[in-house]
C-alpha cells in the first residue's frame, strides 16, 4: 500500500531546471526530494511558503503547473514532463 514506485527516467521542469522524479510521487513529494522547499511565495509579505501538510488542506504548496495557477503540488501526481513554476501571488 506505501510501496514507493520504482525510479523511472522521467523529469519534471521546475522553473526552467530539469528534476528527476519517480513513479507514484506527487509533485510537492518530488519537489522536496530534489531540495526544493518553495512553491509560492505570499502576496504581501513575499514570505516563501511551500509544502507543509501534505494532505490539501493548508494551501501552502500551491505553484503554477503547466500553465494554470494555483494547483495544489501534494494533490497532484507527478508526470513526465510536467512543467512547474514558483509561484508569487
Amino acid at each position: 500500500m506505501f510501496r514507493r514506485g520504482v525510479a523511472l527516467p522521467w523529469t519534471m521542469i521546475v522553473d526552467g531546471n530539469a528534476v528527476r522524479t519517480r513513479e507514484g510521487d506527487s509533485i510537492a513529494a518530488a519537489l522536496l526530494a530534489s531540495g526544493t522547499q518553495t512553491t509560492h511565495r505570499n502576496a504581501v509579505s513575499g514570505a516563501a511558503r511551500g509544502p507543509w501538510c501534505m494532505m490539501g488542506a493548508c494551501f501552502d504548496c500551491v505553484a503554477i503547473v503547466d500553465g494554470q495557477r494555483s494547483v495544489r503540488t501534494c494533490m497532484t501526481p507527478v508526470r513526465n514532463g510536467v512543467r512547474v513554476d514558483t509561484q508569487r501571488d
